[in-house]
């Protein structure tokens, strides 16, 4: 009796899904994904530069920015994107202009 509790193959998955998960959960999941989806999306931008990426972007500029001092960063994106780059600072959108 004991290893017939302890079976896994005894128990029917599919009826501990249909009881734990309601009816209403996959339309509000969907509905959750489309708004997470339309509140992170941006327009895209004429000036090169990183992508914003939901919010990485950003963070990856300006941990460049800091690793690797401003000087060096600059002539990255620099090199990378051309004369004219948009970077994030701080969580400040700013402009790189060089020649």
């Amino acid at each position: 009796m004991i290893l017939e509790t302890l079976n896994p193959m005894h128990y029917n998955i599919t009826s501990l899904v249909a009881d734990t998960m309601p009816v209403a959960t996959v339309p509000i999941l969907i509905l959750m994904c489309f708004l997470f989806l339309i509140w992170n999306h941006e327009e895209t931008s004429s000036i090169p530069g990183p992508g914003y990426c939901m919010g990485i972007g950003p963070l990856i500029s300006h941990g460049r920015f800091l690793w690797m001092g401003v000087g060096n960063a600059c002539n990255y994106y620099n090199k990378t994107y051309g004369e004219f780059v948009r970077v994030w600072i701080s969580g400040e959108e700013t402009f790189i202009i060089s020649k």
